[in-house]
């Protein structure tokens, strides 16, 4: 899911623009008129490594990164409005997710983004955090146990008992929002999942719709467009067959000529990885979330693959919007642009892939394939048979199929409240998550042209009206929920000064 959900840009010692990617300045994002950067300060919590087992870890702690910024607190009154971070330096999250500082100025909030642990700066056993036993430390109930601990004492210390606390987060950290107030209702009043797949990756939902839907944001482009990808992907299987491969690395400008069926299988997931990363950061404007991105990447994608009849050419140049964005790369190696893992839409690179990768070899389920009948690219199977015997290999764990489900509800959330489940119609991550809304209080908002967590996206001018309405919504929302929460604040300590 970090492709879910990342990718991350590798810089290279050798210039040239020989891949034909594109300027640096092609990316420059614009900003809203007249907006600000919020004034984060970056901290450091004692948080306790081992919530749950009094004797492994004694009481041992491990330094937790957060950002707050009090701009727009009404202190001591005003929400708070906290991020729980997801597979990623929390920086890159603050900096792209400028909504809820946005709302925070409306709201008279404290906001705070908390670094989910073994990610970014925030490794509980440092360089060794990711050695067996140590990384078995990394689960997702340890991580909201970090932020009901962190948010319970951050409330004493700032004053802010009576702050009401609401929960955001997109993507991975969607699905941590979701659970804060499944299972912190006493400490969350609610929750915005912004593109949270809560369902697939709990194993409920089709293992062929991921990778369809990628398709279908290239498909509504034009039908062409996805049939000159399938045909590209055709003939570099012809060249694979005839095990051709000094043309393929020709073809592809890779550093080193591919040399066995792994290496193509290899060449399949870095493409493939590329079409899934733009459809996922299919924004109307230029973006440097998760790499650099052009403005509406799938339409560039697709007129690069329609400029001629050479697909090949045109499939490499397509993968170059990814990979080659600032245009230096002289070639592409194969096994450093893309790393194969437990997740098949990405795990990213460095450290933070390979707590990724860990998580989905234990609790998230993502065992998406691509077939080539129902989407556009080569058949690539991940099975549970798969995952486990990747899983045991990598990381000497099993997975436990459908834990998330018991852990955290799966699709029975009827009695729950207090939670709005967004999702961009052109995200494929949107039909693994909550589409239509299950009560008053749990909302479901379907973005119109809206790509991942767009709506977490602080305003811009090219924004959809689509996204328009679903930040107002939200907004409404929040702020009755904040109304609700001091009035059972109120009622509360009313009903204990009659007991004393």
């Amino acid at each position: 899911m970090r492709a879910g959900f990342i990718f991350l840009t590798v810089t290279v010692a050798v210039f040239s623009d020989a891949l034909h990617g594109f300027s640096h300045s092609y990316f420059q994002a614009k900003k809203p008129p007249g907006s600000q950067d919020p004034q984060f300060t970056e901290k450091f919590f004692t948080q306790t490594v081992d919530h749950f087992n009094f004797n492994s870890m004694g009481n041992g702690t491990f330094s937790q990164r957060y950002l707050i910024t009090g701009q727009y607190w009404k202190k001591g009154y005003g929400p708070i409005f906290f991020y729980t971070g997801n597979e990623g330096n929390i920086w890159e999250f603050a900096l792209n997710s400028g909504f809820i500082t946005e709302l925070a100025a409306q709201q008279q909030a404290l906001v705070i983004f908390a670094e989910h642990r073994y990610y970014g700066q925030s490794l509980p056993f440092g360089n060794e955090s990711f050695n067996i036993p140590q990384v078995g430390l990394l689960t997702v109930e340890q991580a909201l146990a970090d932020y009901a601990v962190m948010i319970s004492e951050l409330k004493e210390q700032l004053a802010a008992t009576d702050c009401p606390v609401i929960v955001f987060g997109g993507s991975y950290g969607g699905m941590l929002s979701v659970y804060m107030r499944l299972k912190y209702p006493n400490i969350v009043a609610g929750a915005l999942a912004a593109s949270a797949p809560i369902l697939s990756t709990a194993g409920l939902g089709d293992s062929r719709q991921f990778f369809r839907d990628v398709t279908a944001d290239f498909e509504n482009v034009g039908p062409e467009c996805r049939d000159a990808v399938r045909g590209a992907f055709y003939q570099l299987k012809q060249l694979a067959d005839r095990q051709d491969y000094s043309r393929i690395q020709s073809e592809f400008g890779l550093c080193k000529p591919p040399s066995s069926p792994q290496d193509i299988h290899q060449l399949h997931g870095l493409l493939r990885n590329a079409f899934t990363l733009m459809a996922m950061l299919d924004y109307p404007y230029s973006t440097h979330f998760m790499g650099n991105m052009p403005a509406n990447p799938v339409k560039v994608a697709c007129g690069t693959m329609l400029r001629g009849s050479d697909l090949l050419a045109n499939l490499r140049d397509t993968a170059g919007i990814v990979y080659n964005s600032t245009g230096l790369l002289t070639c592409f190696d194969l096994y450093s642009l893309y790393v194969e893992c437990a997740d098949p839409t990405g795990c990213g690179l460095g450290f933070d892939s390979l707590a990724w990768d860990y998580q989905a070899c234990t609790e998230v389920e993502l065992c998406f394939e691509s077939n080539n009948v129902t989407d556009m690219f080569p058949p690539m199977a991940f099975t549970e048979k798969d995952r486990e015997v990747y899983c045991s290999k990598r990381w000497a764990v099993v997975p436990r199929p459908g834990w998330l489900k018991v852990q955290f509800w799966g699709d029975a959330l009827s009695t729950a409240s207090n939670i709005i489940f967004s999702n961009g119609d052109l995200d494929p991550w949107a039909n693994g998550g909550v589409r239509k809304s299950l009560s008053s209080s749990l909302v479901a908002l379907n973005i119109s042209g809206g790509a991942h967590h767009l709506d977490l996206r602080g305003s811009n001018e090219a924004d959809p009206a689509s996204v328009i309405s679903a930040r107002k919504t939200e907004a409404e929302l929040i702020a009755q929920w904040v109304k609700m929460e001091r009035t059972r604040l109120r009622t509360s300590y009313t009903q204990q000064k009659g007991f004393i």
